[in-house]
């Protein structure tokens, strides 16, 4: 996004500071002038206004800058130093630098708001966001920028700690590899060459004849690009003009260094069919690494063109063909409108990560874990395909009665939302268990929960008494308090057409629950039931005294 007025710019005001003795952040005005600069025709340090400012710190910055809310004063502070020096420099003059100064002290206080609002995210900044407040900040074991001065850290989500990924077996991932177009085609233009005594130049490259009958005798659209990948993947061996076939490579290692000639070669488009794309490969492919589900094709044109920015380059970016492409190199995958990285692309990606020195973890596979282990991994965030496939793989290595024992066990005392995925996963299990789960009967938090099992399966149970019904209902909207704090316009639609009637609600507050409360804020907030709502926050008010008495 820089260009080269906002390059001198920031030349300018570092010498300044330190010919005033100022502290400037000067990443942070750089971030200003370079959005000023794309989305507000800012041209030069004189074009800045006071309705810049505002443009910028309650507009642009939340639609585009993943920024935390804590982040703001700095902002401010970026943009106040930037305003003295205007002024001191003369390009602008004393009533635009008061006015300036005005709209920033309005600012200030709501700023950290404006940075919060979801409803203000552009689509990338939606979906990148979502990678957690972990990515937002760099952390002790965050690698330096490439560009970064001695001492200082990069924090963009880019540089923070790479997640846990799951990786599929080597031998599925060994099986893929053999099925990648890409290396399909390679190996045929290798054998075709072989087979018709054809030879390289004495540099190793395809010859122009033979690219040109094995583009119409093969029907591929590379040729001399498939022979590079050939040869640096190991596919063939060239010495001078001799050529022999690779030494029965491993088809991992092939992929391997198919991975890594992607991203670190100048391979001028012929991997996405866009020299940009491919530029700017690493990047995609990291973020995608990071995000781990599939993409929307118009949040990836927003976050090339608007954040990497490839919309300054005048090119118009076909990502439609890109993914087309990419899917035929076997790095993504297609959906209905969304691209994501095939399993190969993020063993290939976790391997390199592992070749730069960076700490690239494996999720552990959960079906292996205890029960402790297997509520924790749940929680700790996995895909629904992912998730599904641990927990049949865990409850098919034991009898219905034990993993029944073994999951209300280590639920007992648990938080609410541990509770809840032990319970749900109970819920799958058949009547094999009834002794297990009878056997929490006398378990205060579980006892609903069993109860409830043991009614919906026509066995004996005994009656839940008005208190018991009520804690349960407590405890079943506690389990949505993190789902709810992600998206609270789905929970209160849920609760428009599902929520607990008002007179529930008054009652609430009465349950021995620790989340009685923060359930209650929540229903407060959240339904859209006025008079139910108001029951909820006079209850919630009534808990919290309660817990003080």
């Amino acid at each position: 996004m820089s260009i080269e007025w906002v390059n001198r710019a920031i030349d300018d005001l570092r010498a300044w500071g330190r010919a005033h003795g100022r502290e400037v952040d000067a990443d942070e005005a750089r971030l200003l002038c370079d959005y000023a600069s794309d989305y507000l025709d800012v041209n030069e340090l004189g074009d800045f206004t006071s309705v810049t400012f505002e443009e910028l710190l309650l507009n642009i910055y939340p639609r585009k800058v993943i920024a935390p809310p804590e982040s703001a004063p700095e902002t401010v502070a970026a943009a106040r130093t930037l305003v003295d020096f205007l002024l001191e420099t003369e390009e602008i003059g004393g009533k635009m630098a008061a006015r300036m100064r005005a709209t920033l002290d309005r600012i200030e206080p709501e700023m950290p708001a404006a940075l919060a609002d979801t409803s203000r995210f552009g689509m990338a900044k939606s979906l990148f966001s979502a990678m957690g407040a972990d990515s937002l900040d760099g952390g002790e074991d965050s690698p330096p920028a490439e560009d970064a001065q001695e001492g200082e850290y990069c924090e963009c989500p880019g540089c923070s700690p790479l997640p846990p990924v799951r990786l599929a077996s080597r031998e599925a991932l060994a099986e893929a590899a053999l099925r990648v177009p890409l290396l399909t085609d390679a190996r045929r233009l290798v054998q075709w060459m072989l087979a018709g005594g054809r030879t390289p130049t004495r540099k190793g490259a395809l010859r122009v004849r033979d690219a040109a009958e094995a583009s119409a005798q093969l029907a591929v659209g590379d040729p001399a690009f498939l022979w590079d990948l050939a040869v640096h993947t190991g596919l063939v061996e060239t010495e001078g003009a001799a050529v022999f076939d690779g030494d029965d490579p491993d088809p991992l290692e092939v992929w391997a260094a198919t991975v890594r000639f992607a991203v670190e070669k100048d391979t001028g488009g012929a991997f996405s069919g866009d020299r940009l794309v491919d530029e700017e490969l690493y990047t995609l492919l990291d973020l995608f690494y990071r995000v781990q589900a599939p993409v929307p094709v118009p949040v990836v044109r927003e976050y090339l063109e608007d954040e990497i920015g490839l919309a300054d380059e005048g090119a118009e970016l076909d990502l439609e063909e890109a993914g087309r492409r990419l899917a035929y190199c076997g790095l993504l995958s297609r959906g209905e409108g969304t691209l994501e990285l095939t399993p190969l692309a993020v063993w290939g990606l976790h391997e390199l990560y592992d070749v730069f020195g960076m700490d690239a973890p494996e999720a552990p596979d959960l079906a292996e874990a205890d029960a402790t282990g297997l509520i924790e991994g749940l929680l700790a965030g996995v895909l629904p395909d992912v998730a599904e496939s641990d927990i049949a793989g865990w409850l098919a290595r034991r009898s219905p009665a034990g993993a029944a024992a073994e999951l209300l066990g280590a639920a007992s005392g648990a938080p609410a939302v541990a509770r809840g995925v032990a319970v749900t996963i109970v819920d799958r299990l058949g009547a094999e268990a009834e002794e297990s789960v009878r056997g929490f009967l006398e378990d205060a938090e579980l006892r609903p929960h069993a109860v409830h099992w043991l009614s919906a399966r026509g066995l004996a149970a005994p009656t839940l008494t008005p208190d018991e019904v009520l804690w349960m209902s407590v405890d079943m909207l506690a389990l949505a308090l993190p789902a709810a704090a992600e998206d609270p316009e789905a929970f209160a639609e849920n609760m428009a057409a599902s929520g607990p009637p008002s007179h529930v609600i008054e009652e609430m507050w009465r349950v021995d629950h620790p989340d009685a409360v923060d359930v209650l804020e929540l229903l407060g907030r959240s339904l859209p039931d006025q008079n139910a709502a108001k029951a909820a926050r006079k209850a919630a008010f009534k808990a919290r005294s309660r817990a003080i008495g």
